[in-house]
């Protein structure tokens, strides 16, 4: 999942809150970099307004959790109401035409939340402790996340899940989805999992057994092209939280999902 510029990535923090986060310099939300000279926003400050956007709060068990009533919810309250209206005309649509229609959902902040990864380790990565924690299966779902994904397969749509966790941690990936409730199409035919010891023969431009030089956007954009050209869907929706989740085509419309909290080129 993340290969980080973590903290650096404010990215979604501007573009999500609405605020002057940042000063000159920042990358805005067209952008995924800074492009400047001049002093940057105070990290120590963006902690702050990253804690106050998700409404940060340790429960009982020190687990740090997303208010129901910040800000980050409400922006995925509005976001999850625009696709759902869109998911219902594309499926009737789609259905129509004799089409297939698909939805496309990242895992990692798309549909389980690491609030309390990043909280706790300062906003690094490191792949030991990611692990750790991947493999506990027991992240909170993003708020409205598995009502997002059983809503699409009742109306006739597809769910494909298209992530950057490893072939090593499907089993806590399914696990962990199922405890929050989006336990549809769970299978191998529809969780796209990276596998760099055995790439499938779709990603062949990039990737080859024992050797992967993929980009984020030429696998999930390539697993996509699989999904549609090869498996025949017509996907009408792309949801990630990052814009290398959405980059490269191949879906009707995306839907950025809120993240300050890291960044994946």
């Amino acid at each position: 999942m993340h290969k980080s510029l973590r903290i650096a990535a404010v990215v979604a923090a501007c573009a999500v809150t609405g605020t002057a986060l940042y000063g000159a310099g920042a990358a805005t939300a067209g952008q995924s970099t800074a492009n400047s000279t001049h002093e940057p926003y105070n990290i120590g400050l963006l902690v702050k307004d990253i804690d106050t956007y998700y409404g940060t709060t340790a429960d009982a068990g020190g687990v740090y959790q997303a208010s129901p009533d910040s800000p980050y919810a409400q922006d995925l309250a509005r976001l999850d109401a625009a696709a759902k209206r869109h998911i219902d005309r594309a499926a009737r649509k789609a259905h129509h035409r004799g089409e297939k229609p698909a939805v496309v959902f990242d895992i990692d902040d798309t549909l389980l939340l690491s609030l309390d990864y990043e909280k706790r380790y300062n906003y690094t990565f490191n792949p030991t402790t990611w692990a750790d924690y991947v493999n506990k299966a027991d992240r909170p779902g993003v708020f409205g996340s598995a009502e997002l994904v059983q809503y699409a397969e009742s109306k006739g749509v597809e769910v494909f899940y298209n992530s950057g966790l490893s072939e090593a941690q499907r089993t806590a990936a399914v696990a962990n989805l199922k405890k929050i409730g989006a336990d549809v199409n769970l299978d191998a035919d529809h969780m796209f999992l990276k596998d760099k010891a055995n790439p499938p023969a779709y990603l062949s431009s990039c990737a080859t057994p024992g050797t992967w030089t993929c980009t984020t956007v030429q696998y999930k954009s390539g697993t996509r092209k699989h999904i549609e050209d090869d498996l025949g869907y017509e996907i009408v929706a792309n949801f990630g939280d990052q814009y290398s989740d959405l980059d490269g085509g191949y879906a009707d419309r995306t839907y950025k999902i809120p993240n300050p909290t890291y960044f994946v080129s």
